[in-house]
This record gives C-alpha cells, sequence and structure tokens, in this order.
C-alpha cells in the first residue's frame, strides 16, 4: 500500500483519497493532508476517512511515499519552500493549475522529482480525465506510479507540456461547462412541464450516455449529431435555436478564456 500525502487538503485533494481508497491502492490511515487551520472542513473531511491531518507541510513529506501538491496557485511558492529540506528524493505529482515544471522544480531540492497532473472532480467516482507531464528528475518508475494512481480514478495520458493549458480548461474546466449545461438543459424541461427530479435526470443520463456514444463508437460527434437530427424535426430546431445563440462559439470561447487564464496564473508565479 502506497503511503500518500497532499499539501492542501481541498476538494481535489479529498476526490483522489476517496477514490486511492476504493481502488485499494492505499489505505486512509496511511494517508496524511496538510490543511490550514483555519479549513476546518478539509480536516473533517479528511478525519471523517479515516486519515491524518496536520496543519504543517513538513510531516506530510516526511510521512509519505507520494506527495501531491494541492494547494491554490498562489500558495504554491509557500507550500514548497516550507519543505524544501526534506524533499529530497520524494515523488511529488503537482494539481496546482498553471505551476509549470521549472517553477516546481526551481523550489523543490534538485534531488527531488516532480510530475505535473491534471485531474478533475469525477476522480471522486472514478469517473476522472487526467494527464500528466513529467519533470527533468521523474523516472520511468515514477510515471508508472502516477498512471497506476491516476488510472484507478479514470482515464489518464501522458502529454507534453505545452498542452497543459488547455488540456486544463477542457478537461480541467470542463465538468463546470458540462454541469452549467445539465442545469440549463433541466431548466429548458421544467419550463415546458417536466418535473425538476425528472428534468435532472433526463439531463444527466443524456450527457453521459453521449459521451459514452462518442468514446466507445469512436465515431465522430458531427455523425452522431446528424443521426439524432430528422430532416424537419424538433432536433434540426432546437439545434437551428442554439447555433443563432452563438452556442458553439460560446463554448470554444470559454475554452479559450480559461486556456488564457491558466497562461496568466504561471506568469505571476514567476
Amino acid at each position: 500500500m502506497m503511503k500518500i500525502g497532499f499539501i492542501g487538503g481541498g476538494k481535489m485533494a479529498q476526490s483522489l483519497a476517496k477514490g486511492f481508497i476504493a481502488a485499494g491502492l492505499s489505505k486512509a490511515e496511511n494517508m496524511i493532508a496538510s490543511c490550514h487551520p483555519t479549513d476546518h472542513l478539509s480536516a473533517e473531511a479528511f478525519n471523517s476517512l479515516g486519515a491524518k491531518t496536520v496543519i504543517e507541510n513538513v510531516p506530510v513529506v516526511e510521512k509519505s511515499d507520494v506527495v501531491f501538491i494541492s494547494v491554490k496557485p498562489t500558495v504554491v511558492p509557500i507550500a514548497l519552500q516550507d519543505v524544501h529540506q526534506v524533499s529530497d528524493g520524494k515523488l511529488f505529482l503537482s494539481i496546482a493549475m498553471g505551476v509549470t515544471i521549472r517553477q516546481l522544480e526551481r523550489k523543490l531540492s534538485q534531488q527531488a522529482r516532480v510530475v505535473r497532473v491534471m485531474p478533475n472532480t469525477p476522480a471522486i467516482i472514478r469517473k476522472g480525465c487526467s494527464v500528466f507531464v513529467r519533470g527533468t528528475k521523474a523516472t520511468d518508475k515514477d510515471a508508472n506510479i502516477t498512471q497506476t494512481l491516476l488510472r484507478s480514478v479514470g482515464s489518464c495520458e501522458e502529454v507534453p507540456e505545452s498542452l497543459m493549458d488547455p488540456i486544463t480548461a477542457v478537461s480541467g474546466s470542463g465538468p463546470a461547462y458540462v454541469y452549467l449545461m445539465i442545469e440549463a438543459l433541466a431548466d429548458g424541461g421544467v419550463k415546458m412541464g417536466l418535473p425538476r427530479d425528472l428534468a435532472y435526470r433526463l439531463a444527466s443520463q443524456t450527457v453521459l450516455g453521449a459521451g459514452g456514444m462518442v468514446r466507445e463508437t469512436e465515431t465522430h460527434p458531427a455523425k452522431l449529431k446528424d443521426d439524432v437530427t430528422s430532416p424537419a424535426g424538433s432536433t434540426a430546431a432546437g439545434l437551428h435555436f442554439l447555433e443563432q445563440n452563438g452556442f458553439r462559439a460560446s463554448v470554444i470561447g470559454a475554452v479559450e478564456a480559461a486556456t488564457q487564464r491558466c497562461a496568466e496564473i504561471a506568469s505571476t508565479s514567476d
């Protein structure tokens, strides 16, 4: 069983911890998380799993084989400064948005190994979508450990770091866009007379099924869309309304805006 630590005990850290436990890769008693003294909710969440919580970062590194850096990007330099002296030979997996390999390695010991990771919150139900980038000192074994952990909570791919910002915008932020879509789809159903609980069940299952169709059939989404769209039918009318109101452009613009924000965060972390 791996000994896993989390510098920062927020929602993503909690999602990953629950996923690793569910997958049998670690036990709660082998996990430790550092939480800000005022962050009682995060501490309670980890304690409820059976994990240990502390208010200092050094014990997390000392007691762990793998350390997740899961604090806000602006806090990363402070957190890594805390643990610099105990980071020799440790494997750090950073999920901090926009913080580059170079920035991470510069703040840690030269003997520390770093992997930059971008998971997303569906990891809590083992349906996550993650990518990772190796640091300059990371070994094949480190990559295998990363893949083992992340594949236990969903899919995982290795990518070049140049793609991390747009990936963050698509899969890291993407669940929020999809939740908004589900909410709007359900609201439309309610407007047309559906009970709200039924509308949410139908909307969420529709999104789940449509995503499964794209992945499992490996058919282009445009073809799948056309297969649903009958001439002069209700789907054609609905799609026309979406196009008239800039649905496609809005989603593309959201990804562009999120990508730019990632780049801004990286530049302010230098």
